[in-house]
């Protein structure tokens, strides 16, 4: 986020905002779906899959668009993180694919990371149905990518920058591709990706099929919508800004204390098993990270000055609880579905109130409890 004269940009942040107990409320909000997996016209093969990853009732955001795109429809889709949005595309459209497998869908992400969990949920759903996928993201070798476009593949799945390369150097033809999926569209609108986006839209026959997911709503994402997508189906299943299963409070640093002391003895504390630790630059994080190392904690980092093998290594290593703590900036706040963190703590107060609700949304998730700690000088 860039500073403004005035301060940071967007909504001004205020102290009390960071604390607010969590609220145990029944799942879903009461929310009972229309449809079971089993009810939707698709493929048998792709129910089966469904169903072998333990899908019985869609989520609200699934069982209200899947209809919609299944019917070909351009689809809006307002929605929470965590509430499984990325099912809600590629089951309808991995059933597009099994019908015309000619066909292809393009994938537009802000993060690598986003983009490899998205081709990891791909993969859950296409045992056996002879469909392939290629991931085109930057700090990665190129060449790999540039192997994988020689061969057919039925989704592509990429960041806006890497997929402008590509195309350039004319190893991808988005002239027959005619499914596109635009996701977490205000993150890459906020990390500058609109001429990149522009110009990969512009490839694409303009009769196609466009979904567009975000989970806000501004004047910037109404004028993309009206650019990008043919009479959408808006569907909004954002409910609160900040999640009720999130405890949050504050830690309020006097002057002259020691910040990673009183960092260090909150992390000894026995509940503090799974801990994501947001840092506002990619040196701070950097630094932290090693400092927690060398105190003897199972800590590693994710920043974009590290190559995407690294940032992969450490978030698997996460996700498999061989780390304690990932110490990380904002990109890894958008997107990511890390099981189980037990904290959330805001080493760096965040630009955005905005930025503040992506951060805390890693824990709290699925029904289960989290905290979120963010430090106050």
């Amino acid at each position: 986020m860039r500073r403004s004269a005035g301060g940071f940009r967007g909504q001004k942040l205020d102290i009390n905002s960071f604390i607010n107990k969590a609220v145990i409320v029944e799942e879903f909000d009461h929310f009972v779906p229309e449809h079971a997996f089993s009810d939707f016209v698709i493929e048998g093969k792709l129910k089966k899959n469904i169903a072998a990853k333990g899908y019985v009732a869609p989520t609200s955001i699934q069982d209200r668009t899947i209809p919609h795109i299944l019917k070909g429809q351009d689809v809006v889709g307002i929605a929470n993180t965590g509430t499984g949005k990325t099912a809600a595309f590629l089951i309808p459209l991995v059933d597009k694919m099994m019908k015309n497998p000619d066909g292809s869908v393009l994938i537009v992400v802000p993060t690598r990371e986003l983009a490899t969990q998205i081709n990891d949920e791909l993969k859950g759903f296409a045992p056996g149905t002879g469909l392939f996928s290629v991931v085109c993201v930057g700090g990665t070798p190129m060449g790999n990518q540039l192997k994988e476009l020689r061969y057919k593949n039925h989704f592509i799945i990429g960041t806006p920058g890497r997929l402008k390369d590509l195309i350039e150097r004319r190893a991808l033809d988005l002239s027959k591709t005619s499914s596109v999926v635009l996701d977490e569209a205000d993150r890459m609108l906020d990390m500058g990706f609109m001429p990149d986006m522009k110009f990969i839209m512009a490839k694409m026959p303009s009769e196609r099929h466009t979904l567009f997911f975000s989970a806000t709503m501004s004047k910037e994402i109404e004028k993309l919508i009206h650019e990008f997508l043919n009479e959408p189906v808006s569907i909004s299943v954002k409910t609160q800004d900040t999640s009720k299963n999130v405890d949050q409070d504050i830690v309020r640093m006097r002057a002259g204390e020691d910040k990673i002391l009183a960092l260090e003895e909150l992390l000894k504390k026995e509940d503090f098993n799974k801990v994501l630790i947001f840092g506002r630059t990619k040196h701070g994080v950097e630094r932290l990270a090693k400092t927690l190392s060398v105190r003897g904690f199972a800590a590693d980092s994710i920043h974009g000055d590290k190559s995407q093998g690294q940032r992969q290594r450490a978030l698997n290593a996460f996700k498999e609880n061989k780390l304690k703590i990932l110490v990380a900036t904002d990109v890894a706040a958008r997107g990511l579905d890390i099981p189980l963190v037990s904290h959330v703590i805001n080493f760096d107060i965040p630009a955005t109130y905005e930025d503040y609700i992506h951060r805390i949304g890693r824990t709290g998730r699925a029904g289960a409890v989290g905290k979120a700690l963010t430090f106050v000088e």
